[in-house]
C-alpha cells in the first residue's frame, strides 16, 4: 500500500536517515532524505541549543520544498569540556580537515580531537551524553517536537565497528560496551535518537490523515 504521507528528513546523513527510517518503518509514511533536493543549500546553523538548531532546519527546507519536514539536531555533551563539542559535534574538528570533507573524514577528526581535549581525565570525570531533539515542520508552523537522551562515558580509545560519528568512543556503562559495539537494532533501543523518534512515532498519527 502506498503512503499517505511524505515526510523529509533533513539530512544528508546516512547513518541518521537509516536509523530514523528503521523506527518509523511501521507507521504509514513515506521518509524521503535530501538526496531528493541536490542542489538545495543548507542553512546556517546559528542556534545555540539542539531545539533551536532542529526548528530551524525544520522550518527552512519545509519553505523550500513544500513537504512536511522532519529535523534532527543531536550532539554530545560532554561534563568536563562544559557541554562541548554540543551544537557544533558534527564539525567540531572541521579546522582539522580539508574543505568539503566527506563525513567519515570529519568523524575521524571529531574522536580524534575528543580524545586529545580528554587526555589525561580519570574514567570518573568522563561523563557525556548523547543528546537528541527533533522537530517536524510544515512551512513555518512546528507540529511535533520529541527529544532523548542516552548517559554514558567518554572511553580512552575508538572500539567498535558499527554506528557513526562518536559511536566509538561512547561507553554505555550500564551495557559494558561503546554504541558502536551495539547492532543497530540494539543501538536503536536505547539510543538518544531512537528515544525521540519513538516519542515522535507515538505522536505523529494524531496529526495523519
Amino acid at each position: 500500500m502506498a503512503a499517505d504521507r511524505t515526510i523529509l528528513l533533513a539530512t544528508r546523513n546516512p547513518g541518521k536517515l537509516r536509523e530514523i527510517r528503521q523506527v518509523l518503518s511501521r507507521l504509514h509514511v513515506r521518509v524521503a532524505g535530501l538526496e531528493e533536493f541536490a542542489d538545495l543549500p543548507e542553512p546556517d546553523e546559528t542556534g545555540r541549543t539542539f531545539a533551536r538548531n532542529a526548528q530551524d532546519k525544520a522550518r527552512y527546507y519545509a519553505r523550500a520544498t513544500g513537504q512536511w519536514c522532519l529535523a534532527d539536531d543531536s550532539g554530545l555533551a560532554v561534563d568536563a569540556l562544559r557541554g562541548a563539542p554540543g551544537v557544533h559535534s558534527a564539525r567540531y574538528a572541521a579546522e582539522d580537515c580539508p574543505p568539503n570533507a566527506g563525513r567519515e573524514v570529519l568523524d575521524r577528526a571529531n574522536n580524534a580531537k575528543l580524545l586529545r581535549e580528554l587526555a589525561g581525565v580519570g574514567d570518573e570525570d568522563r561523563a557525556a551524553r548523547f543528546v537528541c531533539h527533533l522537530a517536524l515542520a510544515e512551512g513555518d508552523r512546528i507540529l511535533l517536537e520529541a527529544d532523548g537522551v542516552l548517559e554514558g562515558r567518554i572511553g580512552h580509545a575508538p572500539a567498535g565497528e558499527n554506528g557513526f560519528g562518536y559511536d566509538p568512543l561512547f561507553y554505555v556503562p550500564a551495557l559494558g560496551c561503546t554504541s558502536a559495539q551495539l547492532s543497530p537494532e540494539e543501538k536503536n533501543r536505547i539510543s538518544h535518537r531512537g528515544q525521540a523518534v519513538r516519542t515522535f512515532a507515538r505522536k505523529l498519527p494524531a496529526i495523519l490523515p
